[in-house]
């Protein structure tokens, strides 16, 4: 059975978030307003919803595909190795195969626990490339998530939506979506702005994924932040 390792490969995960506009009554209309009179409730505005794809908003950030390639770079000797050894078992597995019936029994034991030894240092070095990457990657993805909701908490305040929604959080019951409503690309080019970061040169495609897995980073959605009072 052939194995084989794919640790540059992004997959992300469903993040969903809510951003709650909120604004008080005036004080000083209160403080004037004559002994025992009522205060008015004050006229409840319109909602502004918007939506967004927020992980996909934070993979096509510059930042994020630079750091990602970075990564994927670093990982890339690991994954060598592993294919390497993953090649080398195939090899002894068919010499074994072809051959079988003019060992002797020693000879096919001993080869046999010759493959056998070389599938758990192949599991292992797998696993363990795996991990690294998993936490390096998860790492990434929530350092930049959590600049992404800045930019997207200070633009929803700006614009004054009261109401921004997940689309590609998998909790979020969306089933139609006004296309002028989308602020993903939005959210994408203010922080591409914000960061400085230039567009990343096109990128090879990356291997397909294998029998160990690829990473699927859960973080943590970013808690929305009341906006300062008015």
């Amino acid at each position: 059975m052939k194995r084989s390792i794919v640790v540059p490969v992004l997959v992300v995960t469903g993040l969903s978030l809510a951003a709650a506009a909120q604004t008080s009554a005036p004080r000083a209309a209160a403080a004037s307003a004559p002994a025992g009179a009522s205060t008015p409730a004050a006229p409840a505005g319109p909602t502004k919803i918007a939506v967004i794809a927020f992980q996909v908003a934070v993979g096509q950030t510059n930042e994020f595909q630079r750091a990602l390639a970075e990564l994927q770079k670093k990982y890339e000797p690991k994954r060598q190795q592993v294919q390497a050894l993953n090649t080398e078992i195939d090899n002894l597995t068919k010499q074994l195969q072809a051959q079988g019936s003019t060992l002797s029994d020693a000879d096919r034991s001993t080869r046999a626990r010759i493959i056998d030894e070389k599938k758990k240092q192949l599991d292992r070095s797998a696993q363990d490339a795996q991990n690294d990457f998993q936490q390096e990657f998860q790492d990434l993805y929530n350092g930049t998530a959590s600049k992404v909701y800045d930019v997207l908490n200070g633009y929803a305040e700006q614009h004054g939506y009261t109401l921004v929604l997940d689309v590609a959080g998998q909790q979020t019951p969306i089933m139609y979506v006004v296309p002028s409503t989308d602020i993903t690309k939005i959210i994408v080019d203010a922080y591409n702005v914000k960061s400085g970061v230039p567009a990343p040169p096109p990128q090879t495609a990356a291997p397909a994924p294998g029998s160990v897995g690829t990473p699927a980073p859960k973080p943590a959605a970013p808690r929305a932040t009341k906006p300062p009072t008015k």
